[in-house]
């Protein structure tokens, strides 16, 4: 639909994602997932740390085309180059990618086992309510 044929109240020009304004007048980086590279070493670290870090990226999934394709395509790589690094034994999916309410399960995975033991997942869910 056209701006033209658009039926809003009042119409919005779409616009790059927003930007956080800090209080020196400078912006940040919009969806920024880390302020500087993250490192983490152990399972207690992984639970929690990382869902704070995983809500933003389910954020960025919905609202950033590319960073979507990228995450979809390889997560554990995409997390990476935005400054998240996870312990070896971990490593991430991303199920349910086409679909409104996707999902990202993180696993763990025993040294020299085929074994591999889900710690936690994060879904998008919305929901109304009055």
């Amino acid at each position: 639909m056209s701006d033209k044929d658009s039926r809003a109240l009042v119409p919005i020009k779409k616009v790059l994602p927003p930007s956080v304004r800090q209080k020196n007048g400078q912006s940040s980086q919009p969806f920024q997932l880390v302020k500087e590279n993250l490192r983490l070493g152990s399972r207690e670290e992984v639970r929690d740390v990382l869902p704070d870090i995983l809500g933003k990226v389910l954020a960025r999934v919905w609202l950033d085309q590319p960073f979507h394709r990228d995450f979809s395509q390889d997560p554990q790589k995409t997390l990476e180059r935005n400054g998240v690094f996870l312990p070896e034994n971990m490593s991430l999916e991303f199920q349910k990618q086409n679909t409104d309410r996707p999902r990202i399960v993180v696993f763990e995975q025993k040294p020299g086992s085929k074994f591999k033991l889900r710690v936690f997942y994060l879904q998008l869910v919305m929901m109304a309510g009055r």
